[in-house]
């Protein structure tokens, strides 16, 4: 990992019913507040991979580089 990236964890708990515009492409962006209580938008797309009938309940961890592109978003 190069030192210009940066790294947010963060939990996110949204029920099925919740995410359901964000995965139709309605509302884009995802609004959480990481570990350290900085508030971050994330482009709702990068969760699809974890939606469940559940929802979505997990801890994650996202690395962007300098220039604040994703590089990975990752179950912890």
């Amino acid at each position: 990992m190069q030192q210009s990236n940066q790294v947010f964890q963060f939990p996110l708990n949204i029920s099925y019913e919740d995410f359901l515009p964000y995965y139709r492409g309605q509302v884009t962006k995802v609004e959480v507040v990481d570990l350290a209580g900085r508030t971050l938008w994330i482009s709702a797309r990068h969760f699809r991979p974890f939606f469940t009938r559940s929802g979505i309940k997990a801890y994650f961890e996202m690395v962007v580089d300098s220039q604040g592109n994703l590089i990975q978003l990752n179950k912890i």
